[in-house]
């Protein structure tokens, strides 16, 4: 079956139609293959797209972790905005899409790499596009150099804890104090496996070690640095996945939150921006996990030259903060999960506050909450695309809302 590709669907793949999705596929590309339900299997490009260009990695035809590196990049940055400009579109929005903040090639300092038992010791990767097979990927160009630096230590990790025939979930994150690993899956932590992992610790030179939720070793903190303050996320705590990332959205919420007295800072994790912005204004930070926030406040309270930040332990999605309590703040930033924070955003609609700056790694629910402060009197001012997630669909925003 011959078909011409129309655009691209929200993974990345080609889309004919019918529809007819065609992986690793570009906008007027004509191609020809055997259709399967829906999906086109072994695709033959006829007419390639002048927006086609080769791909950086060796990995990425069988590696599941990247599905745009076949695309210019110039063209994705433009297919990342208008994701965000139709999900605001469908809502009835417009607004200003100010720019599309890409982070660099090999700068993802957080992964989750998978690892697998062998004859001759052990395999260390990602899964393949579409499969549980598990694939290698010693040049990979997404992940920062130090965590590719950790392979060994991963191997060495997966023959000491997997099972035969189980698959463990390795992830790593680089730390100011070094590598911090958290494997899942593992076989129980018993007897002699507390020493042997300890013993692998320091051999690799491991900030921290846990291991099935447990802490096996923590030789230095894993701390992270958030404007003047180093914080100790718990094991396994959310974090931005490049420093560039990180700063790009930082610098946006202070724009928009200025020279702002009082700031609520939702969603607020261990402090990505509650503990920046203490640097010129009192910070309350909401989150539901308390170690998170008990991370934060012990970072707050070891930095030098910050504001006060308060802390309170609370479920955003059952307990939202009330119009009432809203009333002492200028301005509030929020930054929820996926789904977005449908009744925060209803109760910040109803409430006098009258700065928000919206971070969301979601553009359809980021729009859904946009309209309800836009219908309560809120202005749009504009939205920054930020993409950590280079060479993948995901996108991630940053808005500005006042009235």
């Amino acid at each position: 079956m011959k078909v011409t590709i129309e655009r691209l669907g929200h993974l990345g793949d080609g889309i004919a139609a019918g529809p007819v999705f065609v992986p690793m596929a570009l906008p007027g590309e004509v191609v020809e293959g055997e259709v399967t339900g829906a999906n086109m299997v072994a695709p033959r490009i006829l007419v390639p797209s002048d927006i086609r260009v080769k791909p950086v990695c060796s990995h990425y035809k069988a590696c599941g972790g990247c599905s745009l590196q076949h695309a210019a990049e110039p063209f994705v940055a433009e297919w990342k905005a208008a994701i965000v400009r139709s999900a605001l579109t469908y809502q009835g929005l417009d607004t200003e899409i100010r720019k599309v903040l890409t982070s660099p090639a090999r700068s993802r300092r957080r992964a989750a790499f998978a690892g697998k038992r062998t004859k001759n010791g052990a395999m260390i990767g990602l899964h393949a596009r579409g499969s549980d097979t598990l694939i290698e990927v010693p040049n990979c160009k997404l992940m920062h150099p130090d965590l590719m630096a950790l392979t060994p230590a991963l191997e060495a990790l997966t023959v000491a804890g997997a099972s035969r025939k189980g698959v463990i979930t390795l992830t790593v994150t680089i730390s100011e104090g070094g590598a911090d690993v958290s494997v899942s899956n593992g076989k129980a932590l018993e007897g002699q496996m507390w020493v042997e992992l300890a013993a692998l610790a320091e051999k690799f030179n491991l900030a921290r070690l846990c291991w099935n939720e447990e802490q096996v070793a923590e030789r230095r903190p894993a701390a992270h640095r958030f404007g003047k303050a180093l914080v100790t996320p718990p094991p396994g705590a959310f974090l931005q996945a490049t420093a560039e990332g990180e700063a790009a959205l930082l610098e946006a919420v202070r724009e928009v939150t200025g020279d702002s007295k009082r700031v609520l800072d939702l969603f607020a994790g261990c402090g990505t921006f509650s503990l920046p912005l203490a640097e010129n204004a009192e910070v309350h930070a909401v989150e539901s996990e308390g170690d998170m926030l008990a991370a934060l406040d012990k970072g707050w309270r070891r930095a030098q030259g910050l504001k006060l930040v308060t802390t309170e332990t609370r479920d955003l999605f059952r307990r939202p903060v009330l119009p009432e309590e809203l009333k002492s703040y200028d301005s509030v930033v929020i930054d929820p999960p996926r789904a977005g924070a449908e009744a925060q955003i209803a109760e910040l609609a109803r409430s006098g506050v009258s700065t928000i700056a919206a971070v969301s790694c979601n553009p359809v629910s980021f729009a859904r909450d946009a309209k309800t402060l836009t219908d309560a009197g809120f202005s749009l001012n504009w939205v920054d695309v930020v993409d950590q997630f280079r060479w993948s669909p995901h996108v991630e925003v940053v808005a500005s809302f006042t009235r």
